[in-house]
């Protein structure tokens, strides 16, 4: 029940967590690949949602903190002590074959199978995706068990007064075994696609510039933009338009059409001829479609109608207008400002990377 309890748990706080990681790990791969290989996010996000998993699975269930009281004994450590737990305490004996099924259901046996068990998929993730030698493995399933067994020796990081489990150097023993197996195990994962596959994959669709790369550049670059924005802000006044020209027409004149994100990203604008007219003209376009005119039309609306319904169409309206054009972005990778100014999106990004 306990472990259904971590489960359950891990099942519900794994949203959030990979609501966090989404913006980084797709920033991260559209600058080493110039794609997103949905192999790898299933990689990826299974291996965190197997991290939250085993770490709930050691620390829950959690105790009441007046209930926790300063044990007798904090640590075991007298390594292999489990052997002989499990003769002791266990129905098992080797010359009757009638208890070799009975000790499953004993926690003298399923306890030891547990802590085994649970770090197996960690060998298999750090073999088969992580490109870990046998050694890497060992160490980092031993760094993994470390960690987990001072949470507990700590009082989960010092909420509670004192250790609410047992330091077990038992369970540093088992579990590095464990991540050990799995690593043997990742050596039958043929029919899967190598991570060397993965990637060469990922970079040959990355010599493409997807909808969603065009819309991760755009937003990356409006981050930064307003970022360096505001702290310029605090030292000179109306410094907003300034700052705009500097980072959408100088940087990209500099640069051969790479903003600062968009050369993050491995993406920069091509175009035929007048470059510097055409960078000027459209983002000046750009400005004034996608910020000037919704803003003034919300602000006329608001000073000239008292009705609060026109008011609140208005604004569905506006999120409506973006969302069309998101789409139309996602689906068709052009709109038609860019064919306007005869502008192209071209990756930078090279197959001889990885």
């Amino acid at each position: 029940m306990n472990y259904l309890t971590a489960i359950k748990t891990a099942v519900f706080i794994f949203p959030i967590i990979a609501l966090l990681f989404t913006i980084p790990f797709i920033l991260n791969q559209y600058h080493k690949y110039g794609s997103i290989n949905k192999y790898r996010v299933l990689i990826i996000y299974s291996f965190i949602l197997y991290m939250v998993t085993i770490y709930f699975l050691v620390i829950l269930p959690l105790p009441d903190i007046k209930e926790v009281t300063k044990p007798l004994q904090i640590a075991q450590l007298v390594p292999f002590s489990f052997i002989t737990d499990f003769l002791n305490d266990s129905s098992f004996v080797i010359n009757n074959y009638n208890t070799y099924l009975k000790v499953l259901s004993e926690p003298s046996f399923y306890v030891v199978a547990f802590n085994i068990i649970m770090t197996l998929p960690f060998g298999i993730y750090l073999r088969y995706y992580f490109q870990c030698s046998l050694k890497k493995t060992f160490l980092f399933s031993l760094m993994l068990s470390l960690f987990f067994e001072l949470t507990q020796l700590s009082g989960l990081y010092s909420i509670y007064p004192y250790p609410y489990r047992l330091f077990d150097v038992d369970d540093l023993i088992l579990n590095t075994f464990g991540g050990i197996i799995g690593y043997f195990l990742a050596a039958f994962l043929t029919f899967l696609p190598s991570r060397t596959h993965i990637d060469a994959t990922a970079l040959q669709k990355g010599q493409q510039v997807s909808g969603l790369r065009r819309i991760t550049v755009f937003f990356f670059d409006l981050f930064l933009y307003l970022s360096i924005s505001l702290v310029l802000s605090l030292l000179l006044k109306d410094i907003y338009y300034v700052t705009f020209i500097f980072y959408y027409i100088f940087i990209p004149f500099i640069l051969d059409g790479k903003t600062l994100g968009s050369k993050f990203l491995n993406v920069k604008l091509v175009f035929p001829n007048y470059r510097f007219l055409r960078l000027i003209l459209r983002c000046c376009y750009i400005y004034m479609y996608y910020f000037k005119l919704p803003i003034y039309c919300i602000y006329y609306l608001s000073i000239t109608t008292y009705s609060i319904y026109i008011n609140i169409l208005a604004l569905i309206t506006i999120c409506l207008f973006y969302f069309i054009h998101l789409v139309i972005i996602l689906k068709k990778r052009t709109i038609y400002y860019d064919r306007l100014f005869k502008v192209e999106y071209k990756s930078t990004i090279s197959v001889l990377e990885k």
